[in-house]
């Protein structure tokens, strides 16, 4: 694009995709505007090393703030098109990734494209086409075949860039189709065991060992996965390698087959050392832990620092399936050789990342469950469990809860009646296929009645309280102790009790008596359960409006029974603030960190100091 600058002067910007955004959803900002005339010197060099490259890349971006540029930057600038796209279609992929991929891509494209044998990408992929595309380029030409990588597509404007990419993409499926690769065939109709719960518990903390930190697992029993994860050549078609080797970042080169976590580690060690002394550089060797797992009972796991990580190592993976079982019907499925591939997985590039990365977030990797989650105190504590970089599961009765959160990756709503087994069990099932363990569990699901005095309190009403504040919660503990057993970092448990528990009022026998009795189960889970590295703290909030439980008639009838105004009743206490459910919701969350490591059995109040607790 030409833009004239401060002082007037014209030249020619290349705006290529920024590094870290998502073409699907890619803005205006996410394209880093660059110089094209420095591009072009660069692409005359010699030599340059892929840390220099991005240094220069850097200093000719003309937007400050702009993200860095792609590491292809020189490659689109050295096609003379004004527009250019670039994608890793998988059925250019599937024919790439066989023994005479090279002949197939020339049979189906002939001169509309030029075709690169493969090369790393970097600085050398671009002197590479650009000497090639230089010799081989017709005025006729519309696409670049990149053998292993993926597909360009030129044109005069960014429609035809376009419909000329979905053309060349068409004409791969169109080959395949015709050479009986296309339609795969239909995955037999198996079912994963159950209940899996607690060997995936299991699983994940041996994962999380091995990397040196915790991970979420997440777990995909389609059948096309189940039946890949059972198929007898299943050694074969997995253990080559990756579709193209810009996915060894996300899922490392070959998936774990089964769960011999310590087999795959030491592996993935023999690779690295295989291939570590013949780089430029001395290379740090990443964990060894896998990313993809395969395993007849539950078909594809997907590994990763966070529940959006597993789920890109999915969409990576799930394509990949694809691309491997199209090339194995199209003539056998060969990935390039694992040199190729460590080379990627151990860039500069990527070792640089590596040391410039900050801290992760507290939680990182952790899986938080939290009860009563549709709204006020519970809704509150998946929002600041989820800030904190936790994977959430949230139970609620209320049918909504699955659309808390608007589909993130990172929040698993599950509608569940507490106060039913058999819906704990099945909700348990849900959320440890989802993220694969249980780190913390956050029990705030209760009912407050309006008061009643104890003479007009029926029996039915008593047990009802009973059955959701006390039952539910006891069950909840005996089906997750588990789970939290196995929680990399250790288990926390934070309870919502009440100020009633040190300070009971007259009116609210039932839910003084329960919330009592809650309290006293958590003291004893904290002597029983400490020797299981898991902690269990008691918070007692009071007078928290913005939940639930205080509507409108209850708040009238509390304020009336005290005589003063609701206003007066909402800062009842002794600093005059009102309690809010994210005040409760924060002590919760940090009561699960670090700052509370060495803390069990404690009995924190959140309610403004109350006279008769204090």
């Amino acid at each position: 694009m030409r833009e004239r600058g401060l002082f007037g002067e014209e030249e020619d910007i290349l705006y290529v995709k920024g590094s870290g955004w998502d073409l699907e959803t890619i803005e205006a900002p996410g394209f880093a505007p660059v110089r094209m005339a420095h591009l072009l010197k660069l692409a005359r060099l010699e030599a340059l090393s892929d840390p220099q490259m991005m240094n220069e890349l850097a200093t000719q971006v003309t937007r400050v703030g702009a993200p860095a540029p792609s590491v292809e930057a020189i490659l689109h600038a050295i096609l003379p098109y004004p527009f250019v796209d670039h994608t890793h279609a998988d059925a250019l992929l599937a024919i790439t990734n066989t023994p005479d991929g090279e002949r197939r891509a020339r049979e189906i494209y002939g001169m509309d494209t030029v075709i690169i044998p493969y090369v790393m990408p970097g600085f050398d992929l671009a002197r590479k086409c650009a000497r090639q595309f230089a010799a081989e380029a017709r005025p006729d030409t519309i696409g670049m075949v990149l053998m292993n990588h993926g597909l360009f597509s030129f044109g005069s404007t960014a429609r035809e860039a376009y419909e000329r990419m979905i053309a060349l993409v068409g004409r791969a499926e169109a080959y395949l189709a015709r050479e009986h690769a296309w339609d795969l065939p239909r995955p037999a109709a198996v079912t994963a065991p159950a209940s899996l719960r607690h060997e995936l518990a299991r699983l994940r903390r041996e994962i999380s060992d091995c990397a040196g930190f915790p991970v979420v697992l997440a777990t995909h029993s389609a059948p096309q996965y189940l039946d890949f994860a059972r198929r007898k050549d299943a050694v074969l078609l997995s253990q080559q390698g990756p579709a193209t080797p810009d996915h060894v970042i996300r899922t490392k080169r070959v998936p774990m087959l089964g769960r011999d976590v310590a087999a795959y580690a030491a592996a993935y060690r023999e690779y690295f050392n295989r291939h570590a002394p013949a780089a430029k550089a001395p290379k740090t060797m990443l964990d060894p832990a896998p990313r993809v797992v395969l395993d007849p009972d539950f078909g594809l796991g997907c590994v990763g620092r966070t529940a959006k990580d597993a789920r890109i190592v999915h969409d990576l993976y799930a394509h990949t399936i694809e691309v491997i079982l199209r090339a194995a019907a199209l003539g056998g499925y060969r990935a390039l050789p694992e040199r190729d591939i460590f080379d990627v997985e151990y860039w500069d590039l990527e070792q640089a990342k590596l040391k410039k990365a900050g801290a992760p977030p507290v939680f990182a990797g952790e899986v938080a469950l939290v009860t009563g989650a549709a709204s006020g105190i519970g809704k509150a504590c998946v929002e600041a469990l989820l800030r904190r970089g936790a994977a959430v599961i949230g139970l609620d009765i209320n049918p909504d809860i699955p659309k808390l959160m608007d589909g993130r990756a990172d929040f698993l709503g599950v509608r569940c009646d507490v106060t039913a087994v058999p819906e704990i069990s099945a909700a348990l099932e849900a959320g440890m296929r989802a993220f694969g363990g249980l780190d913390m569990l956050i029990l705030n699901a209760g009912v407050f009645p309006a008061g009643r005095r104890i003479a007009a309190l029926g029996a039915e009403e008593w047990r009802r309280v009973m059955q959701v504040n006390l039952d539910a919660n006891f069950s909840l503990m005996h089906e997750c102790h588990p789970l939290l057993k196995l929680a990399p970092n250790g288990g926390r448990v934070v309870i919502i009790g009440s100020k009633n528990v040190p300070a009971p009022g007259p009116g609210a026998a039932a839910y003084s008596a329960s919330k009592a009795a809650l309290t006293q189960l958590a003291r004893v889970a904290a002597l029983e359960w400490g020797a299981d590295g898991i902690r269990v703290n008691t918070l007692h909030p009071n007078a928290v409006f913005d939940t639930a439980a205080w509507t409108g008639e209850v708040l009238a009838a509390r304020a009336a029974h005290y005589g003063i105004s609701i206003e007066e009743y909402r800062k009842g206490n002794v600093l005059k603030v009102e309690v809010k459910s994210r005040d409760v919701a924060e002590l919760a969350a940090e009561m699960c960190g670090p700052l509370f490591a060495k803390t069990t059995g404690a009995q924190l109040p959140v309610d403004g100091g109350n006279d008769r607790v204090i």
